[in-house]
Formats: structure tokens, C-alpha cells, sequence
């Protein structure tokens, strides 16, 4: 031992890592889905004693409470069933080229109330922070929630360490400090991630991609096409930041150009505005556009719904090929312009991807609708939350 040290002292302080780890370990289970202590000791390997300790903690800390599980069937005293608190609360939102949505979520993936406030044109990044400061005090007034944090989901590149929008095209935004400036307007730490990361995160833990750990999520906005890769149950990021940007895929020679100038790709070809177009519509919120697309069957919207699903196939046969996923999950319009034409999509993805009948790729619309980017912008400060539910 040398001179000086404490070896109680030094005793002390990893007993309160390993404590500050479990009671990381049993928050962030729970927050995944309730589950009873019993199950709790299974899966974390820690004793029923510890178990019933940090449970404990945490209801006093007010992040979990505790419900009398139901007793049928079962033999002996029933286990309590942990889940989730309604006091702890994320702001997340998500600027697009239309409108700034603002939600309170709750542990568990709950949406508590959002807000979509419509622009009729890109907000500036000051716009942006503006309207989810003042929605986030309509939809928490004081005593609502405890705000933990909050989270964005930018429609372009960003830098997760410390939520710096390299470049977002469709909003005209380049090197904007956006974590930075939400955190000052509300008070509380903020982060910042590309939203289709965020979805894909999102529909791997809560939605359609519960199950796999090799999942390809593809997300349609109005900002355009970008996607988000789990391999091996790991979100892929690439060595810059900005893996999953499959928007721009080239699927076709020529054709018009997208946002960064490159002619033939899947975000120049499949456009949530040209689908507005043969609708007749100026603007739509998601649940209004879905709506609106699968109740029209005329024909010019038919035919842009053919031409849109051929498109995004090739882009999907190709992703498979590459990436080998197990599932495939699509959201935003991408997931209305499946379910326009299911069979139709099916078929001419089977038609250029590796012809495997024992490993068919499962492609699936998105479980979690129009909330789903707001779910995965609140992962950011529960990530956090998470990491050391303990303050100081």
C-alpha cells in the first residue's frame, strides 16, 4: 500500500461504482419493458437481496414504482412488477422543412403530449430552438414532469459528441451548434443525431426490429431519404459520423438531382412532395398523409405510387446485397408508400436480391408511426439517464 492511501477510502469508492452500475443496469431493463424482480435477478445475475435494494433506490429516487403483479397460476407470493415512472421526462424534437415537432416522452418509449408547429419554410436553426423552447412549456407545464434532458433529431449530419450539425442540406444548416443552443434555451443538457439513426435505435429497441440484432432502417421525410444500420445488435456509425445515408444511392442514370447535386438517386427519385403533388395537397402532417395516400385511387396517383415503389426497391435489393440484414423496417412516407403497395414492393425487391429462399429478408413498416423520431431524439438524454441515474 502506498504512503497516504486509504485503502477504506478506496474500498468505499468502488463500492459506489459497482452500485452506480447496477442501478444503471436495472433502470435501463425496466425502461426496455417492465419486468417483475424475479425476472430482474435472472437476467442481471445479481442476488434477490441486491436486487430488492436498487429497486428500492430507484422508487425512492422517483425513476421506477413498483406494482402487485398479478398472482394466478402461480405458486408462493407474487413478485412486484417494476416498470417505469411518469416523473422523469425527455423534450425531443425534430426540424424538417416544413414544421419543428416537439414531444414530452416518458421513460419506456411513452409519448406524453407533442406539438408539430407548421413553417412555410425551413426554420433557421434559431426558429427551430424558438418554437421547441415555447412548445416545450405548453406541453410540461410546471409540475407536469421532472425534464431530464433533450434530444434532436436532425435531418443530416451530425456530430453525436457534442450535437454539432455538420451539414443539413434541406434545412440550409452547416456547422450549427444546435445541442448547444437547445440546452441553453431550456436549461438542461441536450444532444443531437441524425434521425434515422435515431429511428433505426428507435424501432430496434421499441418497435419493428425487436428480435434481430442485423436490422436496416430507412426513413422518408420531407428533408428527403436517410437510414440507420444495426449490425450485431451495434448501431453503425462509420468513421465520420454519417453511415446509413442511403438517400443517395444511385439507382438510375440520369434523372433529377438531389440536395448535394447527384443526379439518379433514391431521394431524387422517392419524394414525399411529389407524392403531395398528385394528391392535391400543399402540406400534410404524417398520420394526415398516410391517410389521405392510401384513401386515393385515381390514377395519377397510382401511377407515382408504381413509379416510387420500383425505385425504392432497387435501392432496397441493393441494400440487402450489401449489408445482409435480417429485417428491413420503413418509416416516415416511406412506410405509407409500402403499404399502398405491399405485394408489389415485395416482388420487385425478391426480383434483384440474392434469390436466398432459407433467408428471406423481412421487410416491415414501422411499429412506432409518427412518434418514432420524437422516441428516438428522448433516447439521447436517457442514455444518460441511464449511464449514472445517480446525481453529483
Amino acid at each position: 500500500m502506498t504512503p497516504g492511501s486509504d485503502v477504506f477510502g478506496d474500498q468505499g469508492g468502488r463500492n459506489d461504482l459497482v452500485r452506480r452500475h447496477n442501478l444503471a443496469l436495472v433502470l435501463r431493463r425496466v425502461h426496455l419493458a417492465p419486468a417483475t424482480r424475479s425476472e430482474l435477478t435472472r437476467v442481471s445475475g445479481l442476488n434477490r437481496s441486491t436486487i430488492g435494494a436498487l429497486v428500492a433506490e430507484l422508487v425512492d429516487r422517483g425513476l421506477v414504482v413498483e406494482d402487485e403483479a398479478a398472482g394466478a397460476g402461480q405458486v408462493g407470493r407474487p413478485s412486484p412488477l417494476v416498470r417505469p415512472s411518469d416523473a422523469p421526462v425527455a423534450i425531443a424534437v425534430n426540424p424538417e422543412l416544413d414544421a419543428v415537432t416537439v414531444a414530452a416522452v416518458r421513460l419506456g418509449g411513452r409519448v406524453l403530449a407533442k406539438e408539430r408547429i407548421a413553417f412555410d419554410a425551413p426554420p433557421s436553426p434559431e426558429e427551430a430552438v424558438g418554437a421547441a423552447a415555447e412548445a416545450a412549456r405548453r406541453l410540461l407545464p410546471d409540475g407536469a414532469g421532472r425534464i431530464v434532458g433533450a434530444g434532436v433529431a436532425v435531418p443530416g449530419v451530425v456530430r453525436r459528441t457534442d450535437g454539432l450539425v455538420r451539414l443539413a442540406p434541406h434545412l440550409g444548416w452547416h456547422d450549427v451548434p444546435i445541442a448547444e443552443m437547445l440546452a441553453e434555451a431550456l436549461g438542461v443538457h441536450a444532444g443531437a443525431a441524425n434521425d434515422a439513426s435515431l429511428g433505426a435505435q428507435a424501432e430496434w429497441v421499441f418497435g419493428a426490429g425487436r428480435g434481430v440484432v442485423d436490422l436496416v432502417y430507412v426513413h422518408g421525410g420531407a428533408s428527403g431519404v436517410g437510414g440507420g444500420i444495426i449490425s450485431g445488435g451495434v448501431l453503425v456509425s462509420g468513421a465520420t459520423g454519417h453511415a446509413g445515408e442511403l438517400g443517395h444511392i444511385g439507382i438510375r442514370r440520369g434523372g433529377e438531382s438531389d440536395t448535394i447535386g447527384v443526379r439518379g438517386t433514391l431521394e431524387s427519385e422517392v419524394r414525399r412532395s411529389a407524392l403531395l403533388q398528385v394528391l392535391g395537397l400543399d402540406r400534410a402532417d404524417p398520420d394526415e398523409f398516410e391517410a389521405a395516400l392510401l384513401a386515393d385511387g385515381s390514377r395519377p396517383v397510382r401511377d407515382e405510387v408504381r413509379r416510387q415503389v420500383a425505385a425504392l426497391a432497387v435501392a432496397l435489393a441493393s441494400t440487402i446485397n450489401l449489408l445482409n440484414p435480417s429485417r428491413i423496417v420503413l418509416g416516415g412516407f416511406l412506410s405509407a408508400l409500402a403499404a399502398a403497395a405491399p405485394d408489389r414492393l415485395a416482388e420487385a425487391v425478391a426480383a434483384r436480391a440474392l434469390p436466398l429462399p432459407d433467408e428471406p429478408v423481412d421487410i416491415r413498416r414501422a411499429a412506432l408511426g409518427s412518434d418514432l423520431l420524437l422516441i428516438g431524439a428522448a433516447e439521447l438524454p436517457f442514455a444518460r439517464l441511464f449511464a449514472d441515474p445517480l446525481p453529483g
